[in-house]
């Protein structure tokens, strides 16, 4: 199996499927410390990363935006002092698509990067 920061997001439309339990249980050891969340009844994932100060966390969220914009695949970004709430899903199905699970592994790369 391809590990999932070595994968590429393919594209989506409203009718691409959503991941699935299983699938969830077999990728979610390569996305450590991210947590699945539903909120307004979409299923999300999400991440805090911390950091020394703010200069370093804007230096993450810029990264994660590089990232985002290359994979043209784009996260919900929340940068405060000294930390960065990061949140993917897919707009176009409502929920959660393999790229969800692929940028999370992409997002934790650019993390390791910094």
């Amino acid at each position: 199996m391809t590990l999932l920061k070595q994968q590429k997001c393919e594209a989506c439309t409203s009718d691409s499927p959503s991941v699935t339990p299983t699938e969830i249980e077999q990728l979610k050891p390569q996305i450590p410390g991210w947590e699945f969340v539903e909120r307004e009844g979409i299923l999300r994932l999400e991440k805090v990363y911390k950091f020394p100060d703010f200069k370093s966390a804007i230096a993450f969220t810029n990264a994660v935006g590089e990232e985002a914009e290359t994979a043209g695949h784009h996260p919900a970004l929340l940068t405060e002092w000294g930390k960065v709430t990061v949140t993917w899903w897919t707009h176009s199905i409502s929920g959660l698509h393999k790229n969800d699970l692929i940028m999370a592994a992409k997002t934790d790369e650019v993390k390791t990067s910094i």
